[in-house]
C-alpha cells in the first residue's frame, strides 16, 4: 500500500476528485491548508497599497490506495491538477505498513 498526500491548488479540487472517481477511489480526507515554495507568494494591490502574500491558500490530499493501484491514481492526480503554471503543487508518496477498518477489523487492501 501506498499513502499520497498532495499538495494542488484549490480551484483544481474538483478536477481531481472526478479524476480519481473515474478510478473508483472514494476515499480521502481533504484539508484547507496554506503555504509557500519556490514560488515564495504572490504581489496583490489593495486600495493603492501592495503587498506579498507569503502562505497562499492550498489544498492537502491524502490517501491510501493498494499497490497496484498506485501507478494509475499518480497519473491521474498529476494529470488533473496541472496548469503548466508556478504553484500547481507537489505530490509525495510513502509506504503504507497497514490499515484497519475500525468497524470490521478487516486489514491491508480489505481496509480501504
Amino acid at each position: 500500500m501506498k499513502k499520497i498526500e498532495c499538495i494542488i491548488r484549490p480551484n483544481r479540487l474538483e478536477e481531481v476528485k472526478a479524476a480519481l472517481d473515474e478510478l473508483g477511489i472514494h476515499g480521502m480526507t481533504v484539508q484547507d491548508v496554506r503555504g509557500c515554495g519556490r514560488q515564495k507568494g504572490v504581489r496583490e494591490r489593495y486600495r493603492g497599497m501592495e503587498y506579498t502574500i507569503t502562505l497562499l491558500p492550498k489544498i492537502k490530499l491524502e490517501l491510501v490506495v493498494g499497490d497496484e493501484d498506485y501507478p494509475a491514481v499518480l497519473e491521474a492526480i498529476l494529470e488533473a491538477a496541472y496548469t503548466g503554471e508556478i504553484g500547481d503543487g507537489k505530490v509525495f508518496v510513502f509506504p503504507m505498513e497497514e490499515a484497519v477498518r475500525i468497524r470490521t477489523r478487516e486489514t491491508g487492501d480489505a481496509a480501504l
